[in-house]
């Protein structure tokens, strides 16, 4: 299967579902927010945008099954090909109207991750990334930065908001991150922070608690520019372990070295 050409068509999916966002942005109302438990939040949006991502989807690759967050009704797995979608990551900017928020979707072949996009909206950036094909914005090529050292690097974070249990360890580690760097910067959206490591905006990224819809189309984009991802203290699943530590690679053991103080 040519990857490549696939992840084409999936920007286009990809880029349509983002204009049914773009145009529900501008009349949103409050008050059509559900939520799925405690200050985890959902709307129509994200619902009916993941219908429409299904769809186009099952149009590009008929025998592929779903990993979803919303589960639409008839988006269940498959044994070989699953695409795995956030059709709004990054929901709480959304409904409080902060612009970063993203369509996120990623292939995986088996377990491996084949093709990926992530579509920042506000800013009309498609972020597209294939197996061996390298990573683009916009298709304009992309590459991670070659910013040799914490110190000199800009970190993405994001904060836990469902789960609490290890807060006292994640704050140690931002206070140690917060020290040891130009900054940690928190945008809301895990798909913008990892797209935005393959582009050199940002150094390093870390999160815990994640789900594999979050961070599945970055993860490619990360290591298809050059950058390289793992677990925390580098053991498990990036992809399916819910903790992910993405880097240009130059400040990847300073970050888990710093990660290996505190966390246990």
């Amino acid at each position: 299967m040519d990857y490549n050409q696939l992840s084409f068509q999936l920007a286009a999916v990809t880029r349509h579902a983002g204009q049914f966002i773009r145009q529900e942005a501008a009349t949103f109302d409050r008050s059509h927010i559900e939520t799925k438990g405690v200050h985890d939040l959902v709307s129509y949006v994200d619902k009916e945008t993941e219908k429409l991502l299904v769809a186009g989807l099952r149009e590009l690759l008929p025998e592929a099954g779903f990993i979803t967050e919303e589960g639409t009704e008839g988006a269940n797995r498959a044994e070989e090909y699953n695409w795995i979608i956030d059709p709004l990551d990054g929901t709480t900017n959304f409904v409080h109207g902060l612009p970063v928020y993203c369509v996120s979707v990623g292939l995986i072949h088996h377990q491996e991750l084949v093709a990926g996009v992530v579509y920042e909206v506000v800013r009309d950036e498609c972020f597209r990334a294939a197996k061996g094909a390298g990573a683009f914005c916009n298709e304009v090529p992309i590459h991670v930065s070659d910013v040799p050292e914490l110190n000199s690097s800009l970190i993405a974070t994001g904060f836990p908001y469902t789960d609490f249990t290890q807060l006292t360890e994640y704050l140690q580690l931002l206070s140690a991150f917060i020290q040891r760097s130009h900054g940690v910067r928190r945008v809301g959206s895990a798909a913008a922070d990892l797209a935005y490591v393959a582009a050199g905006r940002f150094e390093g990224f870390f999160e815990f608690n994640l789900n594999s819809y979050d961070v599945a189309a970055g993860i490619l984009l990360v290591r298809e520019a050059g950058g390289r991802v793992t677990a925390f203290l580098e053991e498990g699943d990036p992809l399916f372990g819910r903790q992910v530590v993405a880097s240009n690679g130059l400040v990847h053991e300073e970050m888990q070295a710093t990660i290996r103080e505190t966390w246990k």
